[in-house]
């Protein structure tokens, strides 16, 4: 298994804060993998660019984007284009599939814009439906499950 995972938080509400409590819940009780959160509106490219892995939890927000406390980190990732080949990733995306243009566009565009730096999406994404019947947090849990193994098998092929 990974030993440590960086969970990075793109919310406007905090339900994706929410989930994010809850998948670090599930591996400190789990698993043997330690992990911390950070919500996007503190960081800047650099957390991406030391490499290591990453759940990125993310809602969408208006026509597809992401939410506000996550723009400034998407723009200066975008921007300043660190080498991201020694990060591996998943994204668990929020959405409402009312917003049927735009669902879950959050999610996309950060996996687009991570592997096209070179970086590694180990799982695939979690597309979460809030006019579905199961909880964000719960769908959350269940994927992040499949999704930090992923990493370990990743590290292996990658050596």
């Amino acid at each position: 298994m990974a030993k440590h995972v960086t969970i990075l938080v793109g919310t406007m509400t905090g339900t994706a804060e929410i989930v994010a409590e809850e998948i670090k819940a599930m591996l400190d009780a789990e698993t043997a993998i330690g992990s911390e959160i950070h919500p996007m509106d503190s960081l800047d490219a650099g957390i991406l660019a030391a490499g290591g892995d990453f759940l990125i939890v993310t809602s969408t927000y208006g026509q597809g984007d992401v939410p506000d406390n996550a723009r400034g980190f998407f723009e200066d990732v975008a921007r300043t284009r660190p080498d991201l080949e020694q990060v591996r990733f998943a994204v668990a995306g929020l959405g409402d599939s009312t917003y049927q243009d735009t669902f879950n566009h959050a999610g996309e565009k950060f996996e687009v814009l991570l592997t096209g730096l070179g970086a590694t999406r180990v799982a695939g994404r979690l597309k979460h439906d809030a006019s579905g019947d199961t909880l964000a947090e719960d769908a959350a849990v269940e994927w992040a499950r499949d999704a930090v193994a992923s990493f370990e098998e990743a590290r292996a092929e990658a050596a």
